[in-house]
């Protein structure tokens, strides 16, 4: 069809609305310029040009403001409304397009009449009928259009007008609109339309469905509410006053605070919807409510933060321990370790030594030094396997764990752990706990600790665990294989009389009520108490004899009003009694048959006293002393070489034969045993033998074989230690222990004459007088 030519139309911008050709509707006009437009419209042939703005916003817009297509109309009726507006009726005519605007201010323009582009019938036929199939779906899903406006659009038979009657009726934004308006082209606009509505139909679909589900979920809710409201009518007549709505609502408080992870919270919610519907008389209803107060109550997520300052860390343990230099820089390692990676699993020390050298006191340093929480954990004792893992819940009074008793003590996911006397575990019918304790304390598997009564994995890789113990042959290889050990020796005379006059003496003053001043006890006092009323390898039964002066003090300043006790060394006789031990066990003279050895017990060093005696008889050799195994057949060994060698020691050879031998270790109640009193042993043997005395100042360890080599010991410290404290002044030991000789004091290095051997000739030719 022929476009029509330009003709000059007022122009009245519309706000968010858009005119088809063929629609007829109402129209508010109240700006100024665009009333005299339709005042202009008026008084020639009621023709106008309407056309959109692209910002609704816009008071006054200008030619770069409106869309260049828009709909020539008729206004038909208009009327004035006491607000002053204007109430225009129009009727779109044809598609149009500014060419040119004539007057700015009264907004007129030329335009130019757009005609529709036709395509075949057959086309345009099929595309119609497409068209009104659609638009047929859209009106069936659709809320806002009626049956009528269907049946009034299929009696439609121009395409165009189909085409934009159709448009008009749907619900689609004002560029969509505009789009359709100006394509002519039938075929296009028509095949657009097709599109639009397809995916309208689908979003209202889509948006039909959602408002079904909200309806559902909220008559559930509903449903929910009213139930739980009668419930709660029920519970009152019954006399249950808030039932378990308060319960609930509180652990479920509890439960949102808790910032577990999210695995652990879906349990918890999971298992308290449990709890809502379970009876409260059910005795499964405290048994859910327990575990959840547990999983509520352990710390998931809380830790504080670690103290990197080395020079603090040190400061702290130097106050609190004197001595106990390997824990100390290895404690300061983990620091300094952690200070650079800045994420460290947590070690597992185990501090072995006698009681009384403050292993459980160095833990609670350890955490003070760090900042962090200090939680113990005593198990000697602990037969059980469930003290460790804990009760599954089905047990009647099942708990948890030591060690998930612990952390919810701890309150951090980060304390310092400490397994107090972790050689003390037995097993028996009900399980073994030191199995159960490998796993808490193998760094690459107590990230997913696992308790019986929690179920769900629990995060212990961050913990510091600490074990103690008096003796390392009892706890399981498994087990020690996971810690890294850590040796307390006892303490020399030296560190006990600082610890006593820095730690322990006004620690027991301020316990027994006196005051700083009112007891002073003297440094020949202090020795002759370290020498004479205790021997031990720690300070604990120092720490006892220091309270009972105290004691004593306290009774003599308030009986006789004394301002002050001054305890000298004649004086401790008159507070505490005879001394309990005699200082130096050495022999006060040289002895045949009789050796003294170095022995390494629970309590620390000691001195062993080993007698031989020969009497005529007939070969029979006797073992006395309460001695284990491993000890008699060290005694044999020591006979079998004295045997090979009686040529070369001048002893008869038939020695064995025409006497019995009576082999004894004092002391016979107390348990001994190991192998290293062999050389002890031997040269007792030899010196009764021969009637060669040993040197009453000579101290001696190592093991024996039947060739006369001397192997290496254990705990050469603490036997240096006892050595020392009997008096004795050399001592004879393994070659192969040199390297143990850096761990002893050079306090005790000084008065000590070490004599390293390789072979029992060497050990005689030291040890005994004579030739």
């Amino acid at each position: 069809m022929p476009r029509k030519k330009y003709t000059t139309l007022p122009l009245l911008p519309l706000r968010g609305l858009l005119v088809f050709p063929s629609m007829v509707l109402h129209l508010d006009v109240g700006r100024e310029r665009s009333v005299q437009a339709l005042e202009k419209a008026m008084m020639e042939d009621n023709k106008i040009f309407l056309v959109a703005q692209t910002e609704s916003d816009i008071e006054d817009p200008t030619k770069n403001d409106l869309y260049q297509v828009g709909t020539i109309a008729h206004v038909k009726q208009m009327l004035k409304l006491p607000n002053g507006t204007f109430r225009v009726l129009v009727e779109g005519l044809d598609r149009g397009k500014i060419k040119k605007i004539v007057d700015d201010e009264l907004m007129t323009a030329n335009v130019e009449t757009l005609a529709d582009v036709h395509v075949e019938a057959n086309e345009e036929a099929a595309l119609m009928r497409s068209l009104l199939s659609q638009f047929e779906e859209y009106v069936q899903v659709s809320s806002k259009l009626t049956k009528e406006t269907l049946h009034t659009v299929q009696d439609i038979e121009q395409p165009g007008r189909l085409a934009d009657i159709i448009t008009s009726h749907l619900t689609l934004k004002l560029p969509v609109k505009q789009q359709l308006l100006e394509t002519i082209d039938l075929k296009k606009r028509l095949q657009q339309l097709i599109f639009i509505i397809s995916n309208e139909r689908e979003v209202l679909a889509l948006e039909k469905k959602i408002g079904q589900r909200v309806k559902k979920s909220m008559e559930k809710t509903q449903k929910e509410y009213y139930l739980r409201e009668q419930m709660r009518a029920i519970q009152k007549e019954l006399g249950d006053q808030d039932g378990k709505t308060g319960d609930v609502a509180s652990l479920k408080e509890k439960i949102e605070a808790a910032q577990m992870p999210e695995r652990i919270e879906e349990v918890a919610l999971k298992e308290l919807t449990r709890f809502e519907k379970i009876p409260q008389t059910s005795a499964e209803s405290s048994v859910i409510r327990n575990y959840i107060e547990w999983l509520v109550t352990l710390p998931w997520t809380e830790e504080t933060e670690d103290n990197l300052n080395l020079n603090h860390a040190e400061c702290t343990l130097n106050s609190d321990h004197y001595g106990l230099d390997k824990v100390k820089e290895r404690i300061l390692e983990y620091l300094a370790v952690q200070h650079l990676t800045q994420s460290l699993k947590g070690p597992i020390l185990c501090l072995v030594g006698p009681p009384g050298v403050g292993k459980t006191s160095l833990a609670q340093s350890i955490a003070r030094a760090i900042n962090r929480k200090f939680v113990r954990i005593s198990l000697g004792g602990i037969r059980d396997e469930a003290e460790i893992r804990g009760h599954r819940r089905t047990y009647i009074g099942a708990m948890p764990g030591r060690i998930m008793q612990g952390m919810k003590k701890a309150g951090t996911i980060n304390p310092v752990f400490l397994l107090d006397e972790i050689d003390k575990m037995a097993n028996d019918f009900r399980g073994d706990p030191s199995s159960a304790m490998l796993e808490v304390l193998d760094p690459e598997q107590n990230h997913n600790f696992s308790d019986h009564f929690i179920e769900e994995t629990y995060d212990l890789s961050k913990v510091m665990f600490i074990a103690t113990a008096n003796n390392l042959q009892t706890i399981p290889r498994p087990l020690l294989d996971r810690m890294e050990i850590i040796s307390l020796a006892g303490y020399t005379e030296v560190e006990k009389q600082y610890i006593a006059k820095e730690h322990l003496l006004p620690k027991q003053i301020k316990e027994n009520g006196l005051k700083k001043g009112q007891l002073q006890l003297r440094e020949d006092a202090l020795l002759k108490l370290i020498r004479r009323y205790t021997r031990e390898a720690g300070v604990r039964g120092l720490e006892r004899q220091i309270a009972s002066l105290c004691r004593k003090a306290a009774k003599i300043i308030i009986s006789e009003e004394r301002k002050k006790v001054v305890v000298t060394e004649k004086q401790l006789e008159e507070l505490l009694g005879k001394p309990l031990f005699r200082y130096g066990m050495m022999e006060e003279e040289d002895q045949i048959g009789a050796a003294t050895g170095l022995a390494y017990t629970a309590a620390g060093g000691d001195t062993l006293s080993i007698e031989v005696s020969i009497v005529p008889g007939k070969g029979k050799l006797t073992l006395t002393g309460k001695l284990g195994d491993v000890m008699k057949e060290s005694a044999q060994a020591a006979f079998s070489y004295v045997r090979s060698r009686a040529e070369k020691l001048k002893i008869d050879p038939a020695f064995h034969q025409n006497n019995d031998i009576h082999i004894h270790v004092p002391e016979g109640a107390t348990p001994k045993d190991g192998p290293s009193a062999g050389i002890t042993i031997a040269t007792a043997l030899v010196s009764a033998l021969t009637n060669r005395p040993v040197r009453k100042e000579v101290g001696m360890t190592g093991e024996i074989t039947l060739r006369g080599r001397v192997l290496p010991i254990g705990g050469l410290k603490e036997k240096t230690l006892s050595a020392h404290r009997a008096g004795i002044t050399t001592i004879i030991m393994p070659k192969d222990n040199e390297k143990d000789l850096e761990d002893i004091p050079d306090s005790v290095k000084k008065e000590l004459t070490f004599i390293p051997v390789e072979h029992l000739d060497t050990v005689l030719e030291h040890a005994l007088l004579g030739e």
